[in-house]
């Protein structure tokens, strides 16, 4: 099935359900009602092209249109990007916390050594996270937006020239992260070396909500690497092409 901008918004919801949680990210709220996902962006005021392209790199696999998402302004891509921040920091992880402390507490008094660390682990990985959201927000992101700024003034002044020389986003991408990776301990953890017959269904809840955060991760830091990082270093190459002193 395509996703177009004349089908109903609901029926993206019945196609894949996890496409809510994008939807959401955008500020949509449910009680769409019969509207078409065009109707529904407009009440939003929400480009719906850069809607569209997103839901269908969520929705198939392999569909992943790298230039045309380049296209996009910058400040809308990091729109998307900051309000998945959100949703880590705010609704992912505290569940997730949440599930773990209910399995901890479940065994009785006494919690496993096992069930201590995946605790601990998690908790670093949780300070982990936070410190890589916040260089990202702080220090990453401010400096794309003085950089399409520069660019699209088509005047580069000596000021970004310096900017880029000092830190330019190749940098980034060097020491940029994949947090997502570093979940695949703590599943091995209650997957290989975790034996609790009695809270087996919440063990297996927590593993599913460690599946979805990693592939939402994944996703996210694609959307980092191919198309936010490359589409700046373009405009960087322009502007020291064409800074003159």
């Amino acid at each position: 099935m395509q996703i177009q901008a004349n089908m109903k918004m609901a029926e993206i919801v019945h196609l894949n359900y996890h496409l809510l949680q994008i939807i959401s990210r955008f500020g949509i709220k449910l009680g769409f009602g019969d509207k078409t996902i065009r109707q529904v962006c407009q009440d939003y005021n929400i480009n719906v092209d850069f809607f569209l392209e997103l839901i269908r790199t969520y929705h198939f696999p392999n569909y992943f249109p790298e230039k045309h998402l380049q296209q996009f302004p910058a400040g809308m891509i990091v729109d998307y990007l900051r309000k998945s921040h959100q949703y880590y920091m705010k609704v992912k992880v505290p569940e997730i916390a949440f599930l773990l402390n209910k399995l901890v507490a479940a065994q009785n008094a006494v919690p496993s050594e096992s069930l201590k660390l995946i605790d601990r682990f998690f908790d670093g990985y949780k300070t982990e996270l936070e410190h890589h959201i916040l260089r990202e927000e702080e220090k990453v992101y401010p400096y794309v937006f003085d950089i399409e700024k520069a660019f699209l003034s088509k005047k580069p002044g000596k000021e970004i020239v310096e900017q880029i020389r000092k830190y330019s986003i190749g940098q980034y991408e060097i020491e940029h992260e994949n947090v997502e990776d570093k979940l695949l301990d703590l599943k091995n953890l209650l997957i290989k070396y975790i034996s609790i017959p009695a809270e087996s269904d919440l063990c297996q809840i927590i593993l599913f909500e460690l599946f979805r955060l990693e592939r939402d991760l994944r996703d996210h830091a694609r959307l980092e690497d191919k198309i936010l990082v490359p589409k700046i270093s373009g405009m960087e190459k322009w502007i020291l092409d064409h800074y003159k002193s």
